[in-house]
């Protein structure tokens, strides 16, 4: 039996299979580890994807070449396109989807995979010699080796589940927790905290009253995740919306000290921007109702996600709760709510190339570094996977940029930043996010992605002809004038007529236009939001390029930050420990303000000197 990997990735979720995947694509050997064979890329929460930011990111990791986009797309059963009222910086793909399906196709992806094996086993340790990893072993004792280890735990580490006053071990509901694997951790230097989240109850979709509902319907033209894949996107079904109300709150209200989470149960923290329905009822008690989303877990079943009302209530409780809900008076529970509490390493452990600071070769993604969301987790996943790779090959790893992608974004918030609570990342926390659009994902990241091995030639040459396609009609909207018609006394170039707010790009064609056969939907609509937003986005790459100075000012490695007095000591602390790699990111670094940063270039400034004079 091979026991000798170039990369182990231990979990099989999000994280770890887009991990895998990479490291595998790339031409590294790998193994990846899972609690339970079945559970691959397992939907543990809601059955869908993306949303404002995490629609973004699952189009950038397949802008990568990665995997969660393509299965979102294949099993998607319905398709919506978020925030179209708004500007196109918020414009957010979503899909609901077939949560078994999901899984299986996840599956076979790893399975197919050449150079990936795959292994049921918890891991309890992760070898090391020195401060370089080595491998790990197993909970049966048996040991893999390899020099580059991704650690994608998920919610397992020392998993607890609460439901009422009934709390037990587990990873998910079902399966087992990795109870040991903290303290090799924690004895290999890396600080821990306790983090919380849950899920809502199932129910069954026969029993509710669908009548009383209102109606949440797919887009007719959808839109799904993928670029040049040519999946054929289908809406299947419809999601429902409903509400709590001023009953269900006093149900509630009466029994919180029977909830785990104000019952004293659990004591790790809990997602702000997804809280519980105690929490909701608690922190916002003006508010008279709140959005629950019936949401279908498939086709091939009954069963439907209550979104919205998360809880750790006893079961009779929930069950209290939920008649109340209008079209949920006679829904009978599938699945009970509980909530779960895990292990995370704090993410300031972690660098940019999601490598750990104290032990060379081992790396971190997903909810392990706090963060929540499926998006979120392959996002770091797929980076640790390549920069693991790099790295075996003494290459330079990828730091990616919060000017040039979400990812970007999600990494250095953690490395700079860190999170005190579940992060979830929104669109608000870009600085750039209208040129962090989704639909120009492609051209920002698919050449990375190429460049590296993981986009395949034939969406590679289909992406060069979508944009000399776009580029060519630029011109000619640019150089050539419209005809005259009734409301134009004079002929104009047809780009300064695309720029009128009415006027839409098919609109065109009584202005003299021909549109070419090649000219798509999703050019058509590139065209119009980069003639539209001209002077938007011109102003806002200049405040890229002027961001992309300060992060090319590369900061020395090992600087003894607390050795220079002229910094504030909150400052020292915090730049000593996260040791930032430019100027730039050490701005960001929370505590750290101008005057820090000024010092800082003086003493730079001086060492150079010196060194020069020497």
């Amino acid at each position: 039996m091979n026991r000798k990997y170039d990369v182990i990735v231990i979990g099989a979720g999000h994280a770890g299979c887009e991990a895998a995947l990479a490291a595998a694509r790339m031409g590294a050997s790998t193994l990846i580890f899972v609690v339970k064979f079945e559970s691959i890329g397992r939907m543990s929460c809601n059955p869908s994807l993306g949303g404002p930011a995490k629609g973004h990111l699952a189009r950038e990791i397949d802008a990568l070449g990665g995997e969660i986009g393509k299965i979102g797309d294949m099993t998607g059963i319905q398709f919506r396109m978020l925030n179209r009222k708004k500007g196109p910086a918020v414009w957010a793909p979503r899909s609901q989807n077939d949560r078994l399906e999901y899984s299986i196709k996840m599956r076979q992806s790893l399975e197919n995979q050449s150079g990936l094996d795959i292994k049921e086993s918890i891991i309890d340790e992760i070898l090391t010699d020195g401060k370089r990893v080595t491998g790990v072993r197993s909970h049966l004792g048996e040991e893999y080796f390899a020099p580059r280890v991704i650690v994608a735990t998920g919610t397992f580490l020392r998993g607890t589940i609460h439901v009422g006053d009934v709390h037990f071990s587990g990873g998910r509901s079902g399966e087992p927790a990795a109870n040991v694997l903290t303290s090799s951790l924690q004895k290999l230097g890396l600080q821990t905290a306790r983090f919380k989240t849950g899920t809502p109850p199932r129910v069954d979709m026969r029993t509710v009253d669908l009548s009383r509902l209102e109606e949440q319907p797919g887009d007719p033209d959808p839109v799904g995740f993928t670029f040049y894949r040519d999946i054929e996107l289908k809406n299947l079904v419809s999601c429902w919306l409903t509400y709590s109300n001023e009953h269900t709150h006093k149900i509630i209200q009466e029994n919180l000290k029977r909830s785990s989470l104000y019952g004293g149960n659990i004591s790790g923290v809990g997602p702000r921007y997804c809280p519980s329905i105690e929490d909701k009822i608690v922190k916002f008690s003006e508010k008279p109702r709140h959005q629950l989303f019936i949401e279908p877990e498939g086709t091939g079943t009954f069963e439907a996600y209550v979104n919205g009302i998360s809880n750790s209530l006893p079961p009779h409780v929930q069950k209290q709760a939920l008649a109340t809900v209008e079209g949920l008076e006679h829904a009978k529970i599938i699945r009970y709510a509980y909530a779960i509490e895990y292990d995370i390493v704090v993410p300031s452990e972690i660098t940019s190339t999601l490598e750990t600071r104290v032990v060379e070769g081992l790396y971190l993604a997903g909810q392990i570094n706090g963060t929540s969301g499926y998006e979120e987790a392959a996002a770091q996943g797929i980076a640790a996977g390549i920069n693991a790779v790099l790295t075996l090959d003494s290459k330079e790893p990828i730091f990616f940029d919060r000017a040039k992608s979400y990812i970007g974004v999600l990494i250095d918030d953690l490395v700079t930043r860190g999170t005190e609570e579940p992060y979830r990342l929104f669109t608000s926390r870009a600085e750039y996010r209208l040129f962090l659009r989704q639909d120009n994902a492609d051209e920002r990241l698919m050449p990375l992605g190429y460049k590296l091995g993981l986009v395949e030639d034939v969406r590679w040459r289909r992406f060069q002809d979508t944009i000399a396609v776009r580029d060519r009609e630029l011109d000619f909207l640019k150089t050539n004038n419209t005809i005259v018609t009734g409301d134009l006394r004079e002929p104009v170039k047809f780009y300064n007529i695309l720029k009128r707010p009415e006027i839409e790009f098919d609109d065109l064609v009584r202005y003299g236009y021909k549109i070419p056969e090649d000219v798509t939907p999703t050019i058509k609509e590139r065209i119009t939001i980069a003639c539209k937003y001209e002077g938007y986005l011109k102003r806002q790459l200049e405040d890229i390029r002027r961001f992309e100075e300060m992060e090319e000012r590369r900061l020395p490695d090992g600087i003894d930050y607390m050795s220079i007095e002229t910094i504030a000591w909150e400052a020292r602390e915090k730049l000593q420990r996260k040791q930032p790699r430019s100027l730039g990111q050490a701005s960001r670094i929370s505590g750290v303000n101008r005057t820090d940063i000024t010092a800082l270039m003086v003493y730079i400034r001086k060492q150079r000197y010196k060194r020069d004079r020497t």
